[in-house]
């Protein structure tokens, strides 16, 4: 049986900017659960690679990309579950909750674990929650907001805002104590920002409506055995991987990329086929296909922060400033702070241009094709020597990176909490971070390719394929918002 959640009384409450005093909430826990994920990925990549007298598991850098890839791929295809668990069990503010918990403990066991142990431990646990995380937190603040609320994109933009804070602020912490204290105390320092994101989101969740703690489509009693049944032959399945030889290191970003894919092939063919979905819910699922592709290839060159730039900024960027070496780490708060000013700027452009702003499928070509243009500004610095691009030159890059993603990241989340069927709330964000889980993946599988001696192809054809697929986008959004009926 589904239960329909109570109407939002969203659009009466104004205290927060403009918006919903509950959208500050939300705010605040992904903010904190930001600055431990992104400060905790800012030196994972090098934990992995560095040699073990400097403190690192002396892993190859293939591999090392390979399980930064994978483990990307891995929170966002954790994603489905946390949707799954908010949709049947749970609902999106229970699942929000418990899953800011996953993210402290995987946090903790970085920091206290020794070597691959900690590691194995650490993003298992880190990837789980943080998947719970991001749809329910998505899910939560669209159930401020009634289906056709103009602020709508612009509450989004507020709430990514905060995601960027987070991240913005946590590479500039945990870079600083890696440097000065080591791997272990960057780990336990991102803990301690989770804990005190759940501490301020726990405080606040009375304020929230009642409908973010409805479970759209409870399970029946017993219905658990499958499910769990499932989980269980996923583990055995991949320690059986491991132990054959089938799954590796640096083959888990290719294996992860396959499963997703997989499984986003399902979903989709779930709603499209369910008699739970009505006729205008069918097409708007169909609509969502051209531009859920759209964002694959979108995540796929913006999460190369994590694979190919982190080995750029280490063998190629010059980070002498004034006779002071800047740390690594601190080139992934670069796109982050780019975010947080253009982010407000972004709210009100599209809350004063109303039905005058660019259609969602427009928004997504410019995310796109804007990434394709960001890996052509590497082109100008291609085949140089050894720290010989400067950091100004990575500085503009990354805020094109930043333009690109005001277009489609904060747009996509949006759409994807009012293009869903009613049974599928939770389940279509969950598809949108199934895209964000492809292209994580193929972010570590493509980063195989790239080296220092064959980067002008590398940035080039990727570059290109962006751009092309944005104009594809431009050229379907006339059929794609006939096709949306109602969703603007």
């Amino acid at each position: 049986m589904t239960t329909t959640p109570p109407a939002t009384t969203g659009s009466t409450d104004r205290r927060f900017f403009g918006h919903p005093l509950a959208l500050g909430s939300v705010f605040s826990v992904e903010l904190w659960e930001r600055f431990s994920f992104y400060g905790m990925q800012a030196v994972m990549a090098y934990y992995l690679y560095y040699a073990v007298a400097e403190g690192g598991l002396g892993f190859p850098e293939e591999s090392a990309t390979s399980i930064i890839g994978a483990y990307g791929g891995l929170v966002y295809l954790a994603a489905v579950v946390g949707a799954w668990v908010a949709d049947r069990l749970l609902g999106a503010e229970r699942t929000l909750f418990c899953s800011a918990i996953a993210v402290m403990a995987g946090h903790l066991a970085l920091a206290v674990l020794p070597g691959v142990l900690g590691v194995a431990v650490g993003l298992v646990l880190v990837a789980l929650g943080s998947g719970g995380v991001k749809t329910s937190a998505t899910t939560v603040v669209g159930s401020l907001y009634d289906r056709n609320d103009p602020r709508a994109d612009a509450g989004f933009s507020i709430f990514y805002m905060g995601v960027n804070i987070g991240a913005l602020v946590g590479p500039l912490l945990t870079g600083l104590t890696q440097e000065l204290a080591g791997f272990h105390w960057a780990f336990g320092l991102a803990a301690i920002g989770m804990a005190i994101g759940l501490t301020i989101y726990t405080l606040g969740r009375r304020g929230l409506p009642a409908g973010a703690a409805v479970v759209p489509n409870p399970l029946p009693t017993g219905a658990w055995v499958r499910p769990a049944v499932v989980a269980v032959v996923v583990v055995v399945l991949v320690a059986v991987g491991f132990a054959t030889g089938i799954l590796t290191a640096a083959t888990l970003s290719t294996s992860v990329a396959i499963v997703v894919a997989l499984i986003s092939i399902a979903i989709f063919a779930i709603m499209l086929t369910s008699p739970e979905v009505e006729d205008d819910e069918r097409s708007r699922v169909r609509a969502f296909i051209p531009m859920w592709l759209g964002s694959v290839v979108f995540w796929s060159l913006f999460q190369q922060q994590f694979t190919v730039v982190t080995l750029y900024s280490d063998t190629r960027l010059d980070r002498n400033l004034f006779g002071w070496e800047m740390p690594i780490a601190w080139v992934n708060s670069i796109q982050p702070f780019w975010v947080i000013v253009l982010a407000p700027l972004f709210a009100v452009l599209w809350t004063k241009l109303g039905d005058r702003a660019p259609s969602t499928p427009v928004k997504f070509a410019l995310g796109a094709g804007g990434m394709g243009v960001a890996f052509l500004l590497f082109l100008p610095w291609a085949g140089g020597g050894v720290n010989t691009t400067p950091v100004l030159a990575i500085v503009f890059i990354l805020l094109v990176f930043a333009l690109a993603e005001l277009n489609l990241s904060p747009v996509g989340l949006s759409l994807s909490t009012r293009v869903g069927p009613a049974a599928f709330r939770n389940l279509t964000v969950a598809l949108f971070y199934l895209s964000v889980s492809l292209g994580s993946a193929l972010a570590g599988t493509l980063a195989g390719f790239y080296s220092p001696e064959t980067e002008g192809a590398y940035f080039g054809i990727t570059g290109a394929a962006a751009i092309v697929l944005g104009l594809a986008l431009f050229a379907l959004s006339p059929w794609i918002r006939r096709a949306m009926r109602g969703v603007r």
